[in-house]
């Protein structure tokens, strides 16, 4: 651990969830960004077991990977359920938890398997990440909207990610899935922007990381 200048460095969420334990304890409000929802495995273990969620009291910002995956799709509702509120943006996230608007946990590389984070309390920089936290929420979409947007890709998905691992011609795969060339290219370029993948190899990638295919 190193500290300096309000920022505490940390490797590890063991590290990290030690000596922020007391801050999240007291937290009345709670602000996450994660590309999924395995990014903060402790955050998410302590949240299920608040007391209560108020509502309005936790925000919760993801990436559309994390609604194509079942495991995580039934964990988003469950926190849902106890009141957190829920968005996805198909845009680029800084991960981060921001409590308060006091205190922000910025995640940062991982070295050999283990994150390292940086616990910041400098009021310049917790303005910084909380408006660029505001302005991503505010273009999100709340997890109903986009399940009913993307609800016949997501069905779709398994399939789809099969024809683009096996390197099949677009023309063979839309007859396979017995759809027309034009319907199964937007398919696929809707598919690729659930999963923020700019191409089609990066859509493969993210979906064996997700382990939807």
């Amino acid at each position: 651990m190193q500290t300096s200048a309000g920022v505490t460095l940390v490797h590890g969420e063991d590290e990290l969830f030690a000596r922020a334990r007391p801050l999240f304890a007291a937290a009345a409000e709670v602000s996450c960004a994660a590309e999924d929802a395995h990014t903060w495995a402790a955050s998410r273990q302590r949240m299920a077991m608040q007391q209560a969620i108020r509502p309005g009291s936790v925000r919760k910002l993801y990436r559309p990977g994390a609604v194509l995956d079942t495991v995580q799709r039934a964990h988003l509702h469950e926190l849902k359920r106890l009141g957190a509120d829920i968005r996805i943006t198909p845009d680029e996230l800084n991960e981060t938890i921001i409590l308060d608007r006091r205190v922000a946990v910025l995640a940062g590389e991982r070295v050999s398997g283990v994150r390292n984070y940086a616990i910041v309390a400098r009021p310049e920089v917790i303005q910084s990440v909380t408006s660029l936290f505001d302005a991503a929420w505010r273009t999100a979409m709340g997890i109903e909207v986009f399940e009913a947007r993307f609800a016949e890709v997501r069905a779709l998905a398994p399939r789809i990610l099969e024809m683009l691992t096996t390197g099949c011609k677009d023309e063979s795969a839309a007859r396979s899935l017995g759809m027309g060339l034009r319907t199964y290219r937007r398919r696929v370029a809707e598919l690729m922007a659930a999963l923020g993948a700019h191409s089609r190899f990066q859509a493969g990638v993210r979906a064996r990381e997700l382990g939807l295919v």
